[in-house]
């Protein structure tokens, strides 16, 4: 089974990185890989960004959709998320999980792992490394941002 396994580090406290992760909302506007959060596909968003588990949130990149479902909200440290539809890959598991940094800040761990759907998920073991390792060092910025507009 294919897998990725991401770091970053953001000088910004644990809690400021979580409201960032937990609210589906801001991804696009964080990420760099995220065009949009498409509501009608998606269901269980909380309108105060603190989405819980079961809420699938659809993003879109490009023209292509893709859905996760939220299994394991464990603020501020634990969020993990299945596929619940991708037209490139079935058996999503994802995990990230955020660490007080022994020297200040938080440890962003994302990691994950899938199945190829044939003919449509050969790209991903070239192409999903990189956006997760994208999506990560976006979060770990933004984190940053936020971080130094509120101290």
């Amino acid at each position: 089974m294919p897998q990725y396994s991401v770091r970053s580090h953001t000088p910004a406290p644990v809690e400021t990185v979580w409201k960032l992760l937990q609210d589906g909302r801001s991804w696009p506007d964080w990420s760099s890989s995220l065009d949009e959060l498409v509501v009608g596909r998606s269901d269980g968003i909380d309108v105060h960004g603190r989405d819980g588990v079961g809420a699938v949130r659809a993003f879109r990149t490009g023209r292509i959709v893709t859905g996760e479902r939220l299994t394991v909200v464990e603020p501020p440290h634990h969020l993990a998320y299945q596929d619940a539809f991708n037209m490139a890959l079935r058996d999503y598991d994802a995990h990230v999980r955020l660490a007080v940094a022994v020297d200040g800040g938080t440890d962003i761990s994302w990691e994950g792992r899938y199945r190829m759907k044939p003919v449509t998920g050969w790209v991903l073991p070239f192409v999903l490394p990189r956006t997760m390792r994208r999506l990560a060092d976006d979060l770990a910025a933004q984190a940053a941002s936020l971080f130094a507009q509120e101290s």
